[in-house]
């Protein structure tokens, strides 16, 4: 794009990224409501799908309404949005790094972040699950920075593309 900046870019290409980044979005939203229908966002609820339903031992009939997460779940968990994060990341940092708002230093942190907390959020959830309810907090925190980071770089990305005007 030698050098461009997402304002200076033709209309179609404008439109297509405009178009991927509203479907990219979409698709994150889908993945923010599926955590707000089985958590409600609240950490006590986060940690009994990790960890599992506490029964009452004195009651044989008793079933918990979660089982804790096995091995094998945690892993595809893990391994399925280590990667899709890892091309969501990749794409829109990617398309990020040709804004002409956010530069220098600031820029790189916005595009490097997401990598970080990605990994931090999914190795927490084995934290809470093998050593403290404790890490549900660094999933929230380090997931809540994954998502403010795409929300700004989106945002910033359709402001270039929709209403910068080359002067």
């Amino acid at each position: 794009m030698e050098n461009k900046k997402l304002f200076q870019l033709d209309i179609q290409i404008k439109q297509f990224l405009f178009t991927f980044i509203i479907t990219l979005s979409f698709g994150v939203l889908i993945g923010l409501s599926y955590l707000y229908y089985t958590t409600n966002y609240i950490p006590s609820t986060a940690i009994e799908r990790i960890n599992g339903s506490e029964i009452n031992s004195s009651d044989e009939f008793n079933i918990p309404e979660q089982y804790p997460k096995p091995v094998s779940e945690l892993l595809i968990t893990t391994h399925n949005h280590i990667i899709a994060f890892s091309f969501i990341f990749f794409f829109t940092g990617g398309i990020f790094y040709y804004n002409s708002i956010i530069v220098g230093r600031i820029k790189q942190l916005m595009i490097i972040e997401p990598f970080i907390s990605t990994i931090i959020s999914f190795s927490s959830i084995w934290g809470m699950r093998y050593i403290h309810p404790g890490f549900v907090y660094v999933t929230a925190i380090s997931s809540s920075l994954i998502y403010i980071s795409f929300f700004m770089m989106v945002s910033i990305i359709i402001y270039e593309l929709k209403f910068k005007k080359i002067i």
